[in-house]
C-alpha cells in the first residue's frame, strides 16, 4: 500500500491547489524587478525589517503586520499570481509595514540593487519551504552553501535566521548548510526572548496550525551572525 508522505497530504489541503512546483533555477528568474526604496516600501523605513522568504499568498505576513506595527515586513515569493494579488491586498487595506517581492530570493539578494535589504534586516525566516524530496532536486531548494555565504557576507551582526519544518531531512539539511557557516551560530530557544522579535505574539502560519492539529512534528532552529 502506498502511504502518502503527510507533506504532501497538508500541501493539497492547505493550499488549495495555489501550490505548484516551480523551478527557482530556471532563467525566467534571472531579470530582477526594479526594487524600490525601503521608503517607497514602507511608511516608516526606519522600522525594524523583517523577511520572509517563501512566503506564499502572505498570510502569515499579513497578520504579524496588523498586531506589529513597530515592524515592517517584507516577502519574498516565487509565484507572481500570489505576489500580485498580496500586493492587492496591501494596497486595499491600506498597510504602510508591508511589502511583496516577486522573484528567486537567491537572485534577488544577490543583486546589487538590493544591498541595502540584507544590511537593513533585522531577521529572515524560512517557513515551510518546499523540500524537493527527488535528490537530483536538492539543488532547487532555498537553502544553499553559496546563498548562506551570501548572507553571511552581508548581514550584520546580530541578525536572526529562524528556520521551520515538518520534514526532518530537509530539517538536517538546513541545520548543516547553515551551522556548517562560520558566522552563524545556533540559538537555544529557552534563552529567546520572542517579545523582543519580529513575532512577539509567536503567529503561526496556515501550514503550522495544519500541522499541530495532525499531531505531526515540527522542526525549528534559530541561528544569530556573529
Amino acid at each position: 500500500m502506498n502511504i502518502m508522505h503527510p507533506y504532501i497530504i497538508a500541501k493539497k489541503y492547505i493550499d488549495n491547489c495555489m501550490r505548484q512546483h516551480v523551478n527557482p533555477l530556471s532563467s525566467n528568474f534571472n531579470q530582477i524587478e526594479i526594487i524600490p526604496s525601503l521608503s517607497e516600501m514602507f511608511g516608516d523605513s526606519k522600522s525594524n525589517l523583517h523577511l520572509d522568504i517563501g512566503c506564499a499568498a502572505g498570510d502569515f505576513l499579513f497578520d504579524l503586520a496588523l498586531v506589529n506595527t513597530s515592524w515592517n515586513y517584507l516577502g519574498i515569493e516565487i509565484r507572481e499570481k500570489l505576489v500580485k494579488n498580496a500586493k492587492l491586498k496591501v494596497l486595499e487595506r491600506e498597510i504602510k509595514n508591508l511589502h511583496f517581492i516577486f522573484g528567486n530570493a537567491n537572485n534577488i539578494l544577490n543583486d546589487v540593487q538590493s544591498k541595502f535589504i540584507i544590511k537593513n534586516l533585522k531577521s529572515i525566516s524560512f517557513n515551510f519551504p518546499d523540500p524537493w524530496f527527488k535528490k537530483r532536486h536538492y539543488k532547487r531548494r532555498i537553502i544553499q552553501p553559496e546563498f548562506i555565504n551570501i548572507l553571511s557576507n552581508s548581514l550584520q551582526k546580530g541578525t536572526l535566521i529562524f528556520i521551520k519544518t515538518d520534514v526532518k531531512d530537509l530539517f538536517d539539511y538546513m541545520d548543516y548548510t547553515i551551522s556548517s557557516n562560520f558566522y552563524f551560530k545556533t540559538i537555544d530557544k529557552k534563552d529567546f526572548h520572542y517579545s523582543e522579535s519580529f513575532n512577539p505574539n509567536k503567529v503561526k502560519t496556515n501550514r503550522e496550525k495544519y500541522v499541530i492539529v495532525n499531531q505531526l512534528d515540527i522542526f525549528e532552529r534559530i541561528y544569530i551572525k556573529i
